[in-house]
């Protein structure tokens, strides 16, 4: 009885670790502000705007929740070289029309004066974004295509 007790337990902490532990791994989180805040800080600060699109019931936002946005390497990059601005759609559906999202996750690039550079629909993997981030942060996006730039980093390793 004792050993099944114990066995009980264990498996009970196990559970409880694998479910909490990626939130308790990763102290460092994505910087969101809002958007009037993000928009005026952008030009202040004269960083790029990143403004991520959501809604509670979209699977793919929570997705991208999960995995990219808790991706150490983008959690730097996104607090290092941009405003990050998230928009709950159902909340905030007049800035989500103003910036034409018609599906979930939509992900815009602007620049620090709020001049749009460019959106991506949907759900994108960390090392994808990432890629994206430093593609769009290096003004790479005004030289060349993205698959240009991807290639030439193909190149380098």
């Amino acid at each position: 009885m004792k050993r099944r007790m114990i066995l009980v337990f264990s498996l009970f902490f196990i559970f409880l670790y694998a479910c909490f532990s990626d939130s308790v791994s990763s102290t460092e989180r994505i910087k969101w502000i809002s958007y009037n805040e993000g928009m005026t800080a952008g030009g202040k600060e004269g960083k790029k705007i990143f403004l991520s699109f959501y809604a509670d019931w979209c699977t793919f936002c929570a997705k991208m929740d999960k995995e990219t946005f808790k991706d150490p390497a983008i959690v730097k990059y996104l607090n290092e070289h941009f405003i990050n601005i998230k928009i709950d759609t159902e909340k905030e559906n007049e800035i989500a029309r103003k910036h034409f999202v018609r599906g979930l996750p939509m992900t815009w690039f602007l620049e620090s004066n709020g001049d749009k550079i460019s959106s991506l629909p949907g759900y994108i993997p960390p090392d994808m974004f990432l890629q994206i981030l430093k593609y769009i942060e290096t003004d790479s996006y005004k030289k060349m295509m993205f698959k240009e730039y991807s290639d030439s980093l193909e190149k380098k390793k």
